[in-house]
């Protein structure tokens, strides 16, 4: 065999090799998910949302904390995937029962009762902020929310990563719930 064919051999294998490992196309697409955000008023959905997708808060359209707008949440249900609730941790007791209740109605709503739930205790940074046991206490989470898949975390927008962490916890949630429908 001359030189010339066995360099045009080697290239062409070189080639082969170089095309296997780099150039198997374009990554996999990862999956989407329709997921609900609903929490009372002030409670931080707007802000959060915004600065995990580094948006201005000023081209989000928050719709869904209105006292007024509440009785339509159920409207934004169908499809969803999963539901996000924000809950501002640091409230008065009257707007902590209040979400309490909704976040109760919620859980236990047809449309959502077998979903995951990833809860936010937001404003995590101020004061009177409660810790995630005592909202956890509070609400009433253990026995209410048992044998549903639910995550709560505590955060603040001057802790981004905590916040991705959370969102990460969701998808894994909504990923093991895709493989348990694959495997029925």
């Amino acid at each position: 065999m001359s030189d010339l064919r066995i360099t045009e051999a080697f290239l062409y294998m070189d080639y082969l090799c170089f095309r296997a490992l780099c150039c198997k196309g374009p990554p996999p697409a990862r999956p989407e998910y329709d997921l609900v955000c609903i929490g009372l008023t002030g409670s931080g959905k707007t802000s959060l949302l915004s600065k995990l997708c580094s948006e201005s808060p000023e081209e989000v359209v928050s719709t869904t904390g209105a006292d007024n707008i509440r009785k339509y949440w159920s409207r934004y249900y169908q499809g969803s995937q999963g539901v996000i609730f924000v809950l501002d941790s640091a409230s008065s007791e009257d707007d902590l029962e209040t979400a309490r209740n909704e976040l109760h109605s919620a859980l236990q709503h047809p449309q959502l009762c077998t979903l995951p739930f990833l809860i936010l205790a937001n404003h995590q940074d101020k004061p009177a902020a409660r810790s995630v046991q005592e909202i956890k206490k509070y609400f009433e989470l253990e026995p209410l929310a048992r044998g549903k898949r639910w995550i709560l975390q505590p955060c603040s927008l001057d802790n981004m990563d905590a916040l991705k962490d959370s969102f990460s916890q969701l998808i894994n949630l909504l990923e093991e719930k895709e493989h348990d429908a694959v495997r029925m």
